[in-house]
């Protein structure tokens, strides 16, 4: 029999395996597996927000491999937020091109450490303040002969070192961290790359992320997003304000559209279908830009899916994602752990 204690330390930790198992065109078959726990500190009440650590290893036909460990924790009863990322990645992506001036899509290889760390203190209810760090050393270590990266026309090939500190703040009246039915977050960033910080190249971003999020009706949420991300100075490809992936322009292949800036609004219906399982519909539109046309309103691009949804932790409602979604080039699937927004 469970002492109160022991009933309460177990409610504080929920430790949930995942398999990564997908196919890609530049991966063949990749394998491997995630470990995500959930969890709130000794000293923190069981009401207080939920921290979570996520440590994933992936493996491919293609001898790639990914290492990674993205993670948010609140400390002192959410009076500290603390969030970020550690990785290494020996990958392949594809690249399309920068802007309005596509090229052929041609498929690169790359290996980088990342680390991404954000430290942030409550000055206010639901309002955190802090400093922002972010490092990166990419090196290109595969080119199609004659392409644009073993020609050097790709800004920041062969190599380059981006280290930049920066200021940011973040404001949370979300009721639910993982799963909201109301509330609204926002998070404001301002980097700066430069020599200082040990890099190689200089530039500067702006960016916003704003999430807000109602209730309808029984079991049914509508969650919004506006994200936009602005860059100057000499900034490489690979840290270009960019769209498509599993979080901002679901549809699009990750990277698909890169310039200096763009802007994102996506939107969401969220509903239950049965006891744990749910399901979402959900669309987007992005424009982007340059340092000369800041924002080009006359192109706007469009993406829309349907996904599925399995709380697989129903104490912070925290969901396995499956998502199907549409851009201009076709569809792209989707599974992973949490939403996207």
């Amino acid at each position: 029999m469970l002492t109160q204690t022991a009933f309460s330390q177990q409610k504080r930790l929920s430790i949930l395996p995942f398999p990564a198992v997908y196919y890609s065109p530049e991966t063949r078959w990749a394998y491997g597996a995630a470990l995500t726990a959930t969890f709130r500190f000794k000293n923190d009440s069981l009401q207080a927000r939920p921290s979570q650590m996520s440590l994933g290893i992936v493996f491919t036909q293609e001898k790639q491999s990914l290492y990674y460990l993205p993670f948010q924790l609140f400390l002192k009863n959410a009076q500290y937020y603390f969030n970020g990322e550690l990785g290494f990645y020996k990958y392949n992506y594809y690249y399309f091109g920068i802007g309005n001036q596509p090229v052929p899509k041609e498929l690169f290889g790359v290996d980088f450490p990342r680390v991404r760390l954000n430290f942030f203190k409550k000055i206010y209810p639901h309002l955190y303040a802090g400093v922002r760090y972010q490092y990166e050393d990419y090196r290109i270590t595969q080119t199609v002969p004659n392409g644009e990266f073993a020609s050097e026309r790709v800004p920041g090939t062969p190599r380059s070192i981006t280290s930049g500190a920066g200021l940011g703040l973040f404001y949370d009246t979300r009721d639910i961290v993982f799963f909201p039915s109301k509330g609204i977050t926002a998070d404001i960033a301002y980097f700066n790359n430069a020599p200082f910080w040990g890099a190689n190249v200089f530039f500067n971003r702006l960016s916003a992320d704003f999430s807000g999020y109602q209730t309808l009706f029984k079991k049914v949420v509508l969650a919004g997003n506006l994200f936009s991300s602005f860059t100057w100075g000499n900034a490489p490809f690979n840290m270009l304000s960019e769209l498509g992936g599993g979080k901002r322009m679901r549809g699009y292949y990750q990277g698909r559209l890169r310039d200096d800036n763009v802007l994102l609004a996506q939107g969401e219906v969220r509903f239950g279908i049965f006891k744990r399982v749910g399901g979402v519909v959900f669309g987007s539109t992005a424009v982007l830009g340059n340092q000369k046309d800041i924002v080009r309103w006359h192109d706007p691009k469009f993406a829309y899916g349907t996904g599925i949804r399995f709380t697989a932790n129903r104490r912070d409602h925290l969901n396995i994602r499956f998502d199907y979604a549409i851009g201009q080039d076709g569809g792209n699937f989707y599974f992973t752990i949490g939403e996207a927004f």
